[in-house]
């Protein structure tokens, strides 16, 4: 959400104040956007990636706080559960050899991380979903100690009314009652940003709609939840239901998800997504915190930094999600937020490079891609892509009727990894930098291997001869031992 929370409890004015100032907000927005030229500028990527800090058993260590006060480093900061903490990567030049210096920063700051963490007989992991979690991991004691994170669980609950009901259908079935946030941070994540010009805006997120069905199939390392086998991506199910602030017991329900894939291709470019996000959610969180008004600031030339707005926004997670940014004169990023922490380091930058080339190669024909699948295809694309990883049947558009198709993962493969080599190259990247991550990705298609598919083939194994708490911490330690040594998952043995 980008800004600190130092209120718990909020009034009837504080929620009118804060929503006339999202209005005010918004029209400040589309007064700048048509300022010719906002939002141009070079291409550049980003990264944030999230962590599970375990003790030597392979349990969460709730140390986030001692860890990121050793640390530090302005890199480190804390997230939702005690157990959690981020890593923030500065931004890169997209031309050059961006992945490259990503790896080192990240690998960087995870070393100074991990040396902080050791310091409290703890560790890092780089996985989706811990395996070994506990229905008492994720208790309210489990909710890093801040108002931030306090007021927004009490600002869901106000909304919803009730407690959320948990139910993930995979090879096993989930079913758990959840009053708090906490089951939100049992995922952990590696989001990536693209800085694009806000004139190409509407193109460009279209495009990474379209791609991340692709993207999240390969990269699937999320299969275990509770001792249950749910979906290759679990956290996709499980973040939309355990930030619900909708009635759960009504089946009639009209109202929009907090947590969603989006509700329609965009058309007219990111304010659209920002005023959609203020029409559709009430505020969870109404502190202002800007005294001068938006709209003159706006009209007199300046760029407002719309706190209140990117507030609000940040408490409205679509999986691709528009990005506003005052500095330097404002511009527009795109946040991918569907792919998972893990397996490693190498296959996380492989990710990166995937979903930033396949974005960029598709947005050049996007207004032609939307004309041959409708948003529900892009959709269930998704969440079919979530819960069957490499074995999912993807939506995709084709050069004559009827469009979409259906194409399994090693259909498309050949195809669209050439795709984003050459938008990659054409960006600027270096060809051996762009061949050099992307093969990581054709390694796995290959070998038809994630770290989803990886898990549940070990555990499995393990329990055939284990009961399942012992065979998911005997799980992660195998893991952990692979993840630390660096290797591709594409090159891990069995067992």
């Amino acid at each position: 959400m980008g800004f600190e929370i130092d209120r718990e409890d909020f009034d009837a004015g504080d929620y009118e104040r804060f929503s006339e100032r999202l209005v005010r907000s918004v029209a400040a927005l589309e007064h700048i956007v048509k300022r010719p030229g906002f939002g141009a500028g070079p291409a550049t990527v980003g990264a944030e990636l999230e962590l599970h800090l375990v003790d030597d058993r392979g349990h969460p260590a709730p140390v986030n706080r001692a860890v990121l006060a050793r640390a530090l480093d302005e890199r480190v900061t804390l997230e939702m559960n005690r157990y959690n903490v981020e890593i923030n990567t500065p931004v890169f030049s997209l031309a050059g050899r961006p992945f490259e210096a990503m790896a080192k920063e990240l690998a960087g700051a995870l070393a100074v991380t991990r040396a902080a963490a050791r310091e409290h007989d703890a560790d890092v992991v780089t996985i989706g979903i811990l395996p070994t979690l506990t229905a008492d991991d994720l208790r309210s004691s489990a909710l890093t100690d801040g108002c931030r994170y306090r007021a927004l669980s009490a600002g869901i609950r106000r909304v919803r009314g009730e407690p959320a009901v948990v139910r993930i259908e995979g090879a096993d079935v989930l079913e758990v009652t959840s009053d708090d946030v906490t089951f939100e941070g049992a995922n952990t994540s590696f989001q990536i940003h693209l800085r694009v010009d806000a004139a190409e805006f509407a193109r460009a997120y279209n495009a990474a709609q379209i791609a991340t069905s692709f993207v999240l199939a390969v990269s699937g390392n999320s299969p275990i939840f509770l001792g249950r086998r749910l979906w290759e991506e679990t956290r996709v199910a499980l973040f939309r239901q355990a930030v619900e602030d909708r009635c759960s017991a009504r089946d009639d329900d009209w109202r929009p998800s907090r947590v969603s894939f989006g509700h329609g291709w965009v058309r007219a470019g990111a304010c659209e997504l920002f005023a959609e996000s203020v029409g559709l959610h009430a505020p969870l969180l109404p502190q202002c915190t800007d005294d001068e008004d938006p709209e003159s600031v706006a009209r007199a030339g300046g760029v407002p930094p719309l706190r209140e707005l990117r507030l609000h926004h940040g408490t409205v997670w679509r999986w691709n999600r528009a990005v506003y940014d005052h500095a330097g004169g404002g511009h527009f990023r795109i946040e991918m937020r569907a792919l998972p922490s893990g397996p490693t380091l190498r296959d996380m930058i492989a990710n990166a490079a995937l979903a930033i080339g396949l974005t960029i190669a598709l947005s050049a024909d996007a207004d032609a891609w939307v004309n041959r699948m409708t948003f529900g295809h892009a959709r269930r694309s998704f969440y079919d892509a979530a819960r069957f990883g490499l074995g999912a049947e993807i939506l995709w558009p084709a050069d004559r009727a009827p469009s979409p198709r259906p194409c399994s993962v090693f259909e498309l493969a050949p195809r669209l990894l050439p795709l984003a080599r050459a938008a990659l190259v054409a960006s600027g990247v270096e060809a051996d930098e762009a061949d050099d991550w992307l093969g990581v990705v054709a390694a796995r298609v290959d070998r038809r291997v994630t770290g989803a598919l990886w898990q549940r083939r070990l555990y499995e194994a393990l329990a055939a001869e284990m009961p399942r708490e012992a065979a998911a911490r005997a799980m992660l330690v195998r893991y952990r031992e692979l993840s630390d040594a660096g290797a591709p998952v594409a090159t891990w043995p069995a067992r």
